[in-house]
Parts: structure tokens; C-alpha cells; sequence
């Protein structure tokens, strides 16, 4: 059996972070179980990370990276409506090929909250910043357009919200989206479904 080095182990970890926070937020998951899923004890685990916030912060981290790499790499060589779809797209399908992205960025978003309401800023500030990287990935291949990157993440913000509550890709709440493909983030429904 090949041993995993610290580094690789830390990797693990953050893939189960973002699995367990995604279904229990910050304050439902415990490391216990963050531990068990990856095969390690909770001492070890605090050797890689000082406690659970680092570890959520880790998880936030990834969580807004690979959405910020999907953006890129779609667009990549796009430019306007051609990158809005592209983006949109893409997204669409990370969500419904691992719908944890989706759910750990809600718990984010609500962990975030309570955080800043209990004075507690480190986690905003990482999360806000993790949107602005974001924000200037859409903004670059619609020429520093600010309003059309307000509208594609606002309308990407309202896919999140109806996919997390569960509204089917034949639902009519999806009808607004059929209308100017590239206008709404993924302009393809839930799980990559174009609505009809």
C-alpha cells in the first residue's frame, strides 16, 4: 500500500470538507466526520489543519476555485454573448455533475453571514474576495462590461436558488431562461437541461 504524503492527505481532506460542510454546514458537520470519510483520526487531521474554521475556510477556498477554472476555461479565447453561454454552460454542468459544489457554496454563503454577524470577519473577506476573482473572470471576456457581469451572476444566483430547491428542468419557473441564450448563467435550466 503506497503511503500518502502530507500534502495529499490535506487534498483528501478538503474534498471530504467540502462534501460533509455541503450537507451539514459549518455547524452541523464535525471534523469526526470529515475525519472518518477521509480514513484519518481527528489528531491528524488538527496536524494538517488547527481547527474546523481553517479546515471550512479550505473547503470555501476550493469551492469558489473550481467555479472560478470552470468560468476560465470556457470562455477561454470567447469573447460577449459566445463566452456568457460557454460560462454559463459549464456551470450548469459542474453543478449537476457534483451538486456539493452548489450546496457547499449555499452553506458558504449562510456560514458567511453568521460569521460576519458575530464579528467574525476572516471568512467573508476570503469569500469576498473569492467573488471578486470570479467577478473579474466573467468580466474579461465581456470587455469590462460591469452591468452584463451583474446580470450573468445575478441570474446565476437565481439558478443556485431554484436548483437547490429542487424546481425540475420542465418546471415553468425555468421559462424566463429559454428567452436570450448567454443572458442567464447556464441559460440551460437544472442539470444542464435546456428549458423548453
Amino acid at each position: 500500500m503506497v503511503r500518502m504524503s502530507a500534502e495529499e492527505r490535506r487534498e483528501s481532506v478538503i474534498r471530504a470538507a467540502v462534501q460533509e460542510f455541503a450537507q451539514g454546514g459549518y455547524h452541523g458537520t464535525s471534523t469526526e466526520a470529515i475525519a472518518k470519510r477521509v480514513g484519518v483520526s481527528q489528531p491528524y487531521l488538527f496536524r494538517l489543519f488547527p481547527g474546523k474554521q481553517a479546515i471550512f475556510l479550505a473547503a470555501a477556498t476550493r469551492c469558489l476555485e473550481s467555479t472560478r477554472q470552470v468560468f476560465a476555461e470556457a470562455s477561454d479565447g470567447l469573447h460577449g454573448e459566445e463566452a456568457l453561454d460557454a460560462m454559463g454552460e459549464a456551470y450548469m454542468r459542474l453543478i449537476a455533475e457534483d451538486p456539493a459544489m452548489l450546496q457547499m457554496q449555499l452553506q458558504m454563503y449562510v456560514t458567511v453571514a453568521a460569521a460576519e454577524a458575530a464579528g467574525d470577519h476572516e471568512l467573508g473577506e476570503l469569500v469576498r474576495a473569492g467573488w471578486l476573482e470570479l467577478w473579474d473572470t466573467v468580466r474579461i471576456p465581456l470587455g469590462g462590461d460591469a452591468r452584463r457581469v451583474t446580470e450573468f451572476m445575478a441570474k446565476g444566483m437565481l439558478i443556485n436558488t431554484l436548483s437547490a430547491m429542487g424546481f425540475p428542468a420542465d418546471h415553468r419557473i425555468w421559462d424566463g431562461f429559454a428567452d436570450g441564450v448567454g443572458d442567464a448563467a447556464g441559460s440551460a435550466g437544472p442539470a444542464g437541461c435546456r428549458p423548453q
